[in-house]
């Protein structure tokens, strides 16, 4: 077996030295193998390839200096610490351990030679290093120093730099250039002028000194380059596998197409009758149908997901509509059952509340086939949920759920050897650099179009300072008979804070505004309580709510016009602006007011500036992705999918075009380089797409 086919089976059990205890803290930092540890790059770099001598050692400097050990001792006065000197001939530097052993002391012997780097700084008998990087040298060893930059690599609690070091020159030893297998054809490398791959990764974890940074970003661009193109690849073959399987023919007789148009209390937008026609050319094929459909809050997307259940159920299967909150959930089973019913379709709702004899009977209608449209949050995928034919699964907020949740409704729906059609919505606008990567399975359409009626919404930016005033102006909002939102955002990432903060603002709301109707939702309270309350906001018998971002996707009240942001910094663009969404829905002005508290750092100017300049959905997504990256965009830290150990798509986006190209070639030309690839890169964890 060649070294490329074992680096990733060759553990680092193997290497001398390593217990089971350093074992379980690489396994830490997901560090299992000999690959791992190749690419697991250093995040800065010391310069530890020249001596500075002790005499010209300035405060602020990070050196590497060389002397010979005067004395060593425990001070009797100030903080218990071990301050030991040390000299070169052109001057003497102190070198101070807050936390030391007796054996350390020991070794410290007058006469010792120690060659140390660390940041020098002042301290109470001259200059000092606190705890520097240091070992003993022979003296014959003095002046024989690094010639490449020593890598600062990310650590977990217990292990050290220099243990990291070793098993990183060890990893790059055992496995020379000649065996490390380039499965990217030579001449995309040279077309791109990038370094073979053992090249690369041996210039990031040994880079020489003077090394240009133009040389450590190519390096990296390489390495990034093949990361991309592993997960392109994986997507771009699970996509080939499902558009090789079969799939019922759903059609929707143009009567019924009339009919059901008809029932609806507002004409589609021509952006809406566009995104229908490219569904109903899918659902006409005898392949799955994997479409994304993308558009902002408010554009009209579930009345297209209706259209498609509708063409399901006539004929003859099942639809399942999956949401990510009861909320959610339930305002869709709300408009398909305003939509549908009139139209004889039968609709279950199925949610996690659901016990005993309800869930038993709805879980009997959609296994026996009489609830034709099921819509619900995950425990639509739960193992004891049966379909008898399942024809169309449609996801909202695709984002919100995992992709193997996502491969696994699907999988439900297999019979007869036929997969179900799959329709994904998000209010979300996905990046193009996004789109081509993380949903590459997917074709993508646009509903660019708001319905008429909707209000542009004038955001404004304002300090906690003007809260007086912000409460004043509500009062006479309310007097107009209009409504509010008052949204508190999360504090540390607690949602029981988050909640207090909540009821505090309720409360003290209430006292400011006596003649105002106040009510409170957040994401702790029961369902049927939050039910009851956003019912009652809906009818008018609220006049302002305050609430967490739970509010964030589903609401939809045309007499709130006004939203405040408390705390705005706290959040990203793209979640901001579906918050945005849930105003200007109906008649008259429409406004949000994002109240900061001072002083806002840099890049939250920048964020709150963005949101206050655009509306524009795919403007505001790009500019999300570019400031936080795709894990914080996709909030993928819950999903597990878009993660990368070295590609950046802010950074590398760029470069998606080209891995596109490089792809189609491997998968035409070089089919067996394909595996290796994806082994190397996505192993297990990141194989979402072999589901």
């Amino acid at each position: 077996m060649s070294c490329a086919l074992a680096l990733d089976s060759l553990k680092l059990a193997s290497f001398k030295g390593v217990g089971e205890r350093t074992l379980d803290r690489l396994d830490k930092l997901g560090l299992h193998s000999v690959q791992d540890l190749l690419f697991h790059l250093p995040i800065r770099y010391e310069d530890r390839t020249f001596l500075t001598p002790l005499g010209r050692l300035r405060p602020g400097d990070h050196a590497l200096v060389e002397g010979r050990v005067e004395l060593a001792e425990i001070p009797p006065k100030g903080r218990r610490s071990l301050v030991c000197r040390i000299a070169d001939g052109t001057g003497f530097l102190y070198l101070r351990f807050f936390h030391f052993t007796a054996d350390q002391l020991s070794r410290l012997n007058p006469g010792t030679w120690l060659r140390c780097y660390g940041e020098a700084r002042d301290g109470y008998y001259g200059v000092e290093m606190v705890h520097p990087d240091y070992q003993h040298i022979a003296e014959t060893e003095s002046g024989h120093i690094d010639k490449s930059l020593t890598p600062v690599y990310p650590l977990t609690e217990g292990l050290h730099q220099k243990t990291l070091r070793k098993l990183v020159d060890g990893a790059l030893d055992s496995c020379t250039g000649d065996k490390l297998v380039d499965w990217i054809p030579v001449e995309h490398l040279e077309a791109m002028g990038f370094p073979p791959l053992y090249e690369a990764l041996r210039l990031l974890h040994k880079p020489p000194a003077g090394v240009g940074l133009d040389s450590l970003r190519q390096a990296q661009q390489r390495l990034a380059f093949e990361e991309l193109l592993a997960h392109h690849l994986s997507l771009s073959r699970f996509r080939e596998r499902m558009r090789k399987q079969a799939a019922p023919l759903l059609r929707l007789p143009e009567a019924q197409s009339k009919q059901f148009r008809k029932t609806l209390p507002f004409d589609l937008t021509g952006a809406q009758q566009r995104v229908i026609e490219e569904i109903a050319a899918d659902l006409a094929r005898l392949k799955p149908m994997m479409r994304l459909v993308q558009g902002d809050v408010g554009s009209g997307k579930t009345v297209v997901a209706a259209w498609a259940a509708l063409a399901a159920l006539a004929s003859d299967c099942q639809v399942a509509v999956m949401a990510p909150t009861e909320l959610l959930a339930e305002q869709h089973y709300r408009s398909f059952s305003q939509w549908l019913e009139p139209l004889g379709v039968q609709l279950a709702y199925l949610a996690s509340k659901h016990k005993g004899q309800v869930r038993r009977e709805t879980l009997e209608a959609i296994a026996e086939g009489r609830a034709g449209a099921v819509l619900g949050t995950h425990a639509l995928f739960q193992e004891q949920v049966k379909f008898q034919r399942l024809g169309l699964v449609v996801i909202d907020e695709q984002h919100r759920f995992g992709v193997h949740q996502r491969l696994a409704l699907r999988e439900k729906g297999m019979q007869d050897g036929l997969y179900p059609h799959q329709l994904i919505m998000t209010a979300t606008p996905i990046p193009r650099t996004l789109a081509m990567l993380g949903y590459a399975d997917l074709d993508v359409s646009i509903i660019d179009e708001l319905p008429p009626g909707r209000t542009p919404v004038k955001t404004s930016v304002i300090p906690a300072t003007r809260r007086p005033e912000l409460i004043d102006r509500i009062a006479e909002w309310v007097k107009g008979e209009r409504q509010v939102y008052w949204v508190c955002t999360l504090i540390e990432e607690s949602e029981v804070l988050e909640c207090e903060a909540a009821q505090n603002t309720a409360t003290a709301l209430a006292q400011a505004l006596p003649g105002v109707r106040v009510e409170l939702v957040h994401g702790r309270m029961k369902p049927a309580e939050k039910e009851a309350v956003m019912a009652s906001f809906k009818a008018g018998a609220v006049d302002l709510l305050v609430a967490t971002t739970v509010i964030e996707v589903g609401v939809d009240v045309p007499n709130a016009g006004l939203m405040v942001i408390e705390n705005p910094e706290r959040l990203g663009l793209a979640q901001l602006h579906q918050l945005r969404g849930r105003v200007g829905r109906g008649p008259g002005e429409s406004h949000c007011v994002l109240m900061y508290q001072p002083p806002l750092s840099a890049g939250a100017k920048e964020r709150l500036g963005i949101l206050r300049e655009t509306s524009d959905g795919f403007i505001i997504a790009e500019k999300d992705l570019e400031l936080r990256g795709p894990g914080e965009f996709l909030g993928v830290r819950q999903t597990g999918q878009v993660q990368f150990r070295i590609a950046d798509l802010s950074r590398d986006g760029g470069m998606l075009d080209r891995v596109k190209c490089v792809a189609e070639n491997l998968l035409r030309d070089h089919p067996d380089h394909v595996e290796p690839l994806l082994r190397r890169w996505l192993a297990d964890s990141g194989r979402y797409a072999e589901v």
